[in-house]
């Protein structure tokens, strides 16, 4: 029996409402813009990968064996490891194709207005805080290259679509963006490392994304790497990038089994104490007290403010002195540090004529901090503790008061999280009770018995891309209106070219299961598609060029045949006959606008 797929929803079936149908069109897409929108996406797109038999297969790898006798650290470090041998971070601005503001705005008017989006959003303007006007955010993200209202999709991508990369020019392994490397990360450490799902909270901020993992004190996952709590404050060129986004941005989203919070939407879907209970141990982990050892992390971290500050060296009873800057140009090149037990050793490698025998102007002395920070036990994150830093260093750098504010900044970070006063909270949902140790066929059979009442569950099998577990429309919405990669490159190609070419394409899916199916641009960007999938991104470049002609896709298990017109010039409609092994239910997809 054929059921047919038109923008008014399946034959035999009320319309879905705009919301719902942009929901869930969304999914499939899941550009930054999307998920930023409808913040239950981003763990929608975890669940499609906890159900993804990729990353079940990885258990198999012999990099994991043994696994189950390692510390949670061990484990998390084992998978940080596969990931980054397996997965590079992309941004390449141009993978999926550009849109324009307008078209963005207006198609999102209805759920948040346009000044929002300029506060929120890096493709809308948004600068954050002072720090981001300083590296010019636009250019640093290679965004200065759009003139007027043109900006790039930003898309999410499945594992599949990650595991593609390998197939395109210049990629030797899997890549991802950011929230793609997150939600990765977090089906990975559920399947694999076999970590509790409600220890695992993904953050979005308007320009990155990364997961705070409930272990030990706490660990953050960070593109393809980990950071722990020593590693945040260790003043390495690595820990810095990772504290940029927490340091300089609000956290637009926070996401969890339980559900969402989102900095500027009043619903909420997060269990309140699991919110609680992660605001508390994130704010935990981003401060530490000061010591001698921290202070120096702190001197290493701020190249800016190595110029106030310098050290003092004994030698033969005579003091001696040197900038800070020329100390830790010797770093570089020998295996001591300046603030470890080995800093005796790096001052009797400096060459004499590096020391000064008087202390240098405006500079502070460095030994005599840590000795005060030893002494007193100073807690700079109090007032006191910073008045009592000021007061010892004020006579010797006229910056004392930046370079200490900027410490006790250092030592204690203040997340900028969505506010929970603010927020209503909605427990009207089902948990989605996926537990350690269940295997894949229960995690899957769990989800598909929640569709029908948790919006997490719903929307993971929209995201999972599979057209015989969900209806066509939301899947050709996404096709027909955001890939715009492959009408541009068939732009110069005749109608026969551009059919030749898609022929052409490897004859195979990048999604391994019956049912899954790839977007237009995925086909293309990958060079290998099914049948039906290749119908699809024929369809997709023929209605770019033809927005007035009826076109329908008949699909059945083993084929797919695209039907097209008749046009102007042409007596009888045209037909596009594909072989297919996705065994899609009998159907047929209406193409239109």
């Amino acid at each position: 029996m054929m059921t047919t797929a038109s923008p008014a929803g399946l034959s035999g079936h009320e319309p879905e409402s705009s919301r719902d149908l942009e929901r869930k069109s969304a999914a499939v897409t899941l550009s930054d813009m999307e998920v930023f929108i409808f913040p239950e996406l981003m763990y929608s797109l975890v669940l499609a990968n906890i159900m993804s038999p990729r990353i079940w297969e990885w258990r198999s790898d012999p990099w994991f064996s043994g696994l189950e006798s390692m510390t949670p650290y061990r484990r998390i470090a084992r998978l940080k490891q596969y990931i980054m041998d397996h997965y590079a971070f992309n941004l390449d601005l141009d993978t999926w194709g550009l849109t324009d503001k307008q078209r963005e705005i207006d198609r999102f008017r209805d759920y948040v207005g346009p000044e929002a989006l300029a506060q929120s959003n890096a493709l809308f303007g948004y600068e954050g805080d002072k720090y981001y006007f300083d590296i010019d955010i636009r250019t640093h993200f290679g965004l200065d290259r759009y003139e007027g209202d043109v900006i790039p999709y930003w898309k999410t991508e499945t594992v599949e679509a990650m595991d593609a990369f390998r197939h395109k020019p210049a990629y030797d392994t899997g890549a991802g963006e950011c929230v793609s490397l997150a939600a990765l990360y977090a089906a990975a450490l559920f399947v694999v490392v076999q970590m509790p799902l409600s220890d695992i909270y993904l953050m979005a901020t308007p320009l990155h994304s990364q997961n705070f993992l409930d272990t030990g004190q706490g660990v953050l996952t960070n593109n393809r790497r980990i950071v722990t709590k020593n590693m945040w404050f260790n003043g390495t060129a690595l820990s810095a990038q990772a504290r940029r986004a927490l340091e300089n941005e609000r956290v637009t989203v926070v996401a969890h089994e339980s559900g969402f919070i989102h900095i500027l939407f009043d619903r909420a879907t997060i269990g309140p104490g699991s919110f609680k209970d992660f605001a508390g141990k994130l704010r935990r982990f981003l401060q530490t007290p000061l010591t001698p050892q921290i202070l120096g992390n702190f001197v290493r971290h701020s190249t800016h403010l190595q110029e106030c500050f310098q050290v003092r060296w004994s030698k033969f009873e005579v003091d001696h002195y040197i900038a800070m800057e020329k100390l830790l140009a010797y770093e570089y090149s020998l295996p001591y540090r300046f603030n470890d037990e080995t800093r005796e050793k790096l001052l009797a490698e400096i060459p004499a004529e590096d020391f000064e025998l008087s202390p240098l102007r405006d500079r502070i002395i460095l030994d005599d901090l840590e000795q005060l920070v030893k002494e007193k036990r100073v807690d700079i994150r109090t007032d006191e503790g910073f008045a009592l830093m000021v007061d010892n260093v004020a006579s010797s750098c006229l910056r004392t008061q930046d370079a200490i504010e900027q410490l006790r900044r250092f030592c204690m970070t203040h997340p900028r999280l969505p506010d929970p006063a603010t927020k209503s909270f909605e427990r009207d949902q089902p948990p989605l009770g996926l537990e350690v140790g269940m295997e894949r066929a229960d995690v899957v059979a769990r989800l598909e018995s929640l569709r029908d009442s948790n919006e997490l569950a719903a929307l993971a099998f929209y995201a999972y891309r599979d057209l015989n577990r969900t209806e066509p429309q939301p899947f050709l919405k996404a096709a027909l209106e955001r890939c715009p990669v492959s009408v541009a490159a068939c732009a110069d190609m005749s109608d026969r070219a551009a059919v030749q070419a898609i022929r052409g394409l490897v004859e195979e899916s990048i999604y391994d299961e019956p049912g899954r199916l790839a977007q237009p641009d995925e086909v293309w960007n990958y060079g290998r598609g099914d049948g039906a999938e290749k119908a699809l991104l024929l369809a997709n470049i023929l209605r770019a060029r033809y927005p007035e002609l009826p076109m329908t896709i008949k699909v059945t298990p083993t084929a797919a045949t695209l039907s097209m017109g008749p046009k102007s010039d042409a007596k009888k409609a045209l037909t596009y006959r594909f072989p297919s092994s996705k065994h899609l239910r009998p159907q047929i997809w209406e193409c239109r606008g």
